[in-house]
């Protein structure tokens, strides 16, 4: 089969990996290993003309952007951080839904940082750099970014920052470690993205699936209902 005729889907392992699958199966993709116990990195499925790229979660948008991958699945916390350059974004896929929030203290707030010589920028610590700079800047909040790529819990609690910027599913993490949501960013939940490029040199291809990815997200199989 000709090379121009496969579609590449890049995925993370996971939570989406997980609920993307459902999805994927009803529009008649199956992969033939599973990415937690198999160590490789392009799986095939079912279907001959389709293969699945399994890469970090923050990779995917430069894949598909790149075309190492004609489609992919992204959180839009990723989407909004890569900016979507080279991307068509066309289906939510309603899954690995979240929040993106300002966490901290509570008590604690956009107006509540000032020392001895008045108002300070706030320090805010994140991995969603860009997402909390234009939050702020839309505010007209002046705010100090500090990155941060793991345990953002951990920076208020001994001072690094007044607060975090993170994804929020239960809040159960931030309640264990006595901080709250204080404000919300927006919803985040999983879209497929497709590769400019491919879009338009595998329309067809490409746009069957696509309708049959709609259809599963508009009518989930009731033996395995959609994450509220």
């Amino acid at each position: 089969m000709p090379n121009e005729e496969i579609l590449t889907i890049a995925l993370s392992k996971g939570r989406i990996f997980e609920q993307a699958m459902p999805l994927l199966q009803a529009a008649g993709i199956r992969a033939l290993d599973d990415p937690e116990h198999s160590r490789k990195l392009i799986l095939d499925t079912d279907d001959v003309r389709v293969k699945l790229v399994i890469i970090r979660a923050s990779d995917v948008p430069t894949y598909v952007q790149y075309g190492a991958a004609d489609l992919g699945v992204a959180g839009k916390d990723v989407l909004l951080e890569h900016g979507g350059d080279g991307l068509y974004e066309p289906l939510d896929l309603r899954i690995a839904r979240c929040r993106l929030m300002v966490a901290g203290k509570p008590g604690s707030g956009l107006d509540t940082c000032i020392d001895g010589q008045g108002r300070r920028r706030l320090r805010i610590a994140t991995k969603y750099v860009a997402c909390a700079e234009r939050y702020f800047a839309a505010k007209g909040q002046q705010v100090e970014i500090i990155k941060l790529y793991g345990s953002m819990e951990l920076a208020p609690l001994v001072g690094l920052a007044d607060l975090i910027v993170d994804l929020v599913e239960s809040g159960n993490t931030l309640k264990a470690n006595g901080l709250v949501p204080l404000e919300r960013i927006c919803d985040i939940s999983s879209r497929l993205v497709v590769n400019k490029a491919s879009w338009k040199m595998k329309h067809d291809h490409i746009t069957h699936l696509l309708a049959a990815l709609r259809d599963a997200v508009e009518h989930p199989d009731t033996d395995q209902p959609m994450p509220s």
